[in-house]
């Protein structure tokens, strides 16, 4: 439903045909929220260890896992936050530039949504590229998914695998629990 779906993709098509090796296209997207407990699903067990779930279960929290998926070079970059807004964008833009400092150009690929797009952060990017020219970062650009095509977004798969691999198989310790596990060591030493 994107009157622009075919020339953006064709933007990305291009982009990604022509990529050199002093250039990097991520792949970028939030994951979540999701809830901090223990999910159902396949869990790998020891032979005679039970997995368990409560049918009731307090969660432990809530986060949102931002990552961006470099193409050429199946890296992927990360943090967790509370928020999906443009300064979370900010955030991943200024990491990636920090991060491949040794390119010349990255381009940044995402869905449509309202903060991948705000004024704010392609003020930010421009300011960016501006700073880029003096202090020796890379030029960052941005190649927008058309609007409807999240499944053209190639992060999504890692957020697959790692929801099935992790997060599914994960129980979690709270800070709590950590907290009373270290004070009983601290005690225990003394």
């Amino acid at each position: 439903n994107d009157p622009e779906y075919q020339s953006k993709l064709d933007v990305i098509k291009r982009i990604l045909s022509q990529l050199k090796p002093d250039e990097a296209f991520f792949s970028i997207d939030e994951y979540g929220p999701f809830a901090v407990k223990r999910k159902g699903g396949r869990k790998r067990v020891g032979p005679g260890e039970n997995y368990v779930i409560p049918q009731r279960q307090k969660s432990k929290g809530w986060t949102i896992l931002t990552a961006a998926l470099e193409l050429s070079r199946n890296q992927v970059s990360h943090f967790y936050s509370l928020k999906k807004d443009t300064n979370e964008m900010i955030k991943m833009a200024d990491l990636l530039r920090q991060q491949y400092r040794d390119c010349r150009s990255i381009y940044l690929s995402w869905d449509a949504a309202s903060w991948h797009v705000s004024r704010k952060l392609i003020a930010h990017l421009k300011a960016a590229n501006e700073e880029a020219v003096r202090s020796g970062y890379p030029l960052v650009w941005t190649a927008p998914l058309p609007a409807g095509a999240q499944f053209l977004n190639v992060v999504e798969s890692v957020f697959s695998g790692m929801s099935r691999a992790i997060i599914h198989n994960s129980d979690y310790g709270s800070l709590r629990s950590e907290e009373r596990r270290v004070g009983k060591e601290c005690r225990s030493r003394w």
